[in-house]
């Protein structure tokens, strides 16, 4: 195909975005969405490929699995590799084991399914995972096992319907899209069935007929207005915002349209994005859009702070230099085929590479981390935590951590509270249930009864679905059920509220009206603390020994706001105010730990929430009541 300065442009336009934003800048909210970019861009290019090849006679799987294996793998296997030896060097033993994961889901390009499970994008947790950002390399790889051969069987048997199967398949994919942004926002994020129609988008690009084309002034407007519904979205959308679905179709749409004017004559937008400066990022974007996430995580690792100003220079810089050491020395001696000539050695270099980092994150997992790096950490983190770990949430009885074994719950076992009084439910996910060893500890201050019924993922709300945990809305439907059997009077739901942001945390008010018009009293405790990573890597990193220690939350502060406007009808709690008044959390008391985790309360810190602040118990300050 011939050459296009303006698409390495382009590339650039979708790299920068992506690493002002991991890297801090919060004028670059919407950054995220310079990965869509990189779809479409990808699947003109890979369509337009293999259609030169086919209508010149000279396509075949083998040539284009070299390609592709010439252009991801080298620069891959340099970041893998540098990252690996890092995670190793800095990161203590459940990290560990966590990047082990992810470098086995890289290796085996199933990155994103991994995340999906075991990650959203904006958690506060995907934060310390360096290899987060391969979850789109996994995407397009997944792509590229089914278009080659699909383009190749269009082309071959029904070549005349072939706009036809284009656009049947991307309306499909982005209905999908459109119908998983709240059923499913993780999967939609993340997978390739609500993913494809951004490629596919391109493809579309790269199969119209020459003669659909605009020329002069109107080929001039179309390219202007592909350029802003591009950059608007960097600067509109937020880490909130829900997307993709209806929200990926201006920036997807507008890089179609870029590329689609750039390509029968040049444009004002063509010529600005084949300046030199543009260009050459765009060459290098791979590099470095593989190695400024890396950079950012372990960074983040090191200080336990929001990257400020000398942060944000040293990320990008540093991320460029790397880059550029990658796109010259790495990927483009690989790039020509004088490197690696024979075949079957470049297949097998690659086989061997992959299974090699694979086997290196099966090792790493199976060591538990590399625990002898550090045994002192063991001893110290089993002192801070009060050497809790016990069965304290009834797994299995009270709290499910599987799908749909709440059918086990057990009325008589998981009556945590047997005074007599109010008839009370507590409802959530594991974020409810941290606070029982705390109750169960307080069983004198509280005159009333209360049965736990709590399941991992699964926030109290009547209308929410996940694809990840679709027994959910079975088990907040069976809470009803439990409320008529026990003649529940109150109920109490508490919950992981921050994953609710992609959809919508008024969706809450619908179960706080369905309970209230029951006739019931609710009580809703909002979102508790959340650290940027582990409290015992924080109170290792910054305690120094010290028996009162205090770090930032990360919660947004309007976040508890939402939750309170949504339970409109009920008694609300901020577990923040309550903990942390105005200022940075305590994490650690009289030598003990409050969290053993990023969010959840060790049974010590469950005995002090619940004596501070929990519902019903005596003595409970600062909690403001919404109007009923």
């Amino acid at each position: 195909m011939r050459y296009r300065p303006d698409v390495d442009g382009l590339r650039s336009l979708a790299i920068l975005p992506i690493l002002l934003f991991h890297a801090g800048v919060t004028l670059f909210s919407g950054g995220y969405i310079g990965v869509d970019i990189f779809f479409v861009i990808s699947g003109f290019l890979i369509t337009t490929i293999i259609r030169d090849d086919l209508a010149a006679g000279r396509f075949s799987i083998a040539t284009f699995y070299e390609r592709r294996a010439r252009r991801i793998l080298p620069a891959l296997f340099f970041t893998l590799a540098l990252t690996t030896i890092a995670a190793v060097i800095l990161f203590l033993p459940a990290q560990l084991v966590d990047y082990a994961k992810s470098l086995f889901g890289t290796a085996t390009f199933t990155a994103n399914f991994y995340f999906w499970k075991n990650s959203g994008y904006f958690e506060t947790s995907a934060q310390l995972r360096p290899l987060l950002h391969t979850w789109s390399l996994a995407v397009e790889e997944q792509f590229y096992l089914v278009v080659p051969v699909a383009i190749w069987a269009v082309w071959r048997f029904v070549r005349r319907a072939e706009m036809a199967v284009l656009l049947i398949a991307l309306a499909g994919s982005l209905a999908l899209s459109v119908y998983m942004t709240e059923r499913g926002p993780t999967a939609n994020f993340f997978l390739l069935p609500t993913r494809a129609w951004e490629l596919l988008l391109g493809s579309l690009v790269a199969v119209l007929p020459a003669r659909i084309a605009l020329r002069g002034i109107a080929n001039e407007a179309v390219a202007l207005s592909g350029l802003a519904l591009t950059l608007a979205p960097v600067f509109l959308y937020t880490e909130s915002t829900p997307f993709p679905g209806v929200t990926a179709i201006p920036p997807c749409l507008g890089t179609a349209l870029m590329i689609w004017t750039g390509r029968s004559a040049p444009t004002l937008v063509s010529r600005l994005l084949s300046l030199e400066p543009l260009v050459g990022i765009g060459r290098i974007s791979y590099s470095l859009y593989l190695v400024h996430w890396p950079i950012c995580v372990f960074l983040l690792y090191v200080t336990l702070e929001q990257p400020g100003p000398l942060q944000v220079v040293s990320i990008v810089a540093l991320s460029f230099l790397l880059a550029l050491v990658s796109y010259r020395w790495v990927e483009q001696p690989f790039r020509h085929r004088t490197t690696l000539a024979w075949r079957p050695a470049l297949f097998g270099s690659a086989i061997a590479g992959l299974a090699g980092f694979a086997l290196v994150g099966v090792g790493l997992v199976q060591s538990g981390g590399l625990p002898a790096r550090h045994p002192e950490w063991q001893v110290a983190n089993g002192g801070a935590t009060g050497g809790e770990s016990g069965n304290s949430w009834h797994n299995g009885t009270c709290f499910f951590e599987q799908d749909w074994q709440f059918g086990n719950w057990d009325a008589e076992a998981c009556q945590i509270v047997a005074n007599e009084g109010k008839r009370v439910l507590l409802w959530g996910d594991s974020y409810a249930a941290h606070y029982v060893p705390g109750l169960q500890s307080q069983t004198a201050s509280i005159p009333h009864r209360i049965w736990q019924y709590t399941q991992a993922g699964c926030p109290p709300v009547l209308s929410y679905y996940s694809f990840a945990r679709p027994s959910c809305q079975a088990f907040n439907a069976h809470a009803l059920e439990l409320i008529d059997g026990l003649d529940i009077d109150t109920v109490v739901l508490s919950a992981r509220w921050v994953d609710m942001r992609s959809r919508g945390i008024g969706t809450l008010a619908g179960t706080v009206q369905a309970l209230t018009d029951r006739g019931l009293e609710v009580h809703v405790i909002g979102q508790s603390p959340l650290f940027v990573t582990d409290v015992p890597i924080i109170s290792w990193a910054k305690s120094g020994g010290a028996a009162e220690a205090a770090w930032p939350s990360v919660i947004e502060p309007h976040l508890n706001e939402e939750v309170e406007e949504a339970s409109a009808g009920a008694t609300f709690v901020d577990p923040v105010k309550a903990l942390c008044g105005e200022g940075s959390c305590p994490y650690r008391t009289e030598k003990r730990l409050l969290f053993y985790d990023a969010g959840h309360f060790t049974d010590f810190g469950s005995r002090r929430a619940v004596q501070l602040y929990f519902p019903l118990v005596e003595q409970r300050p600062l909690i403001a009541t919404v109007a009923n």
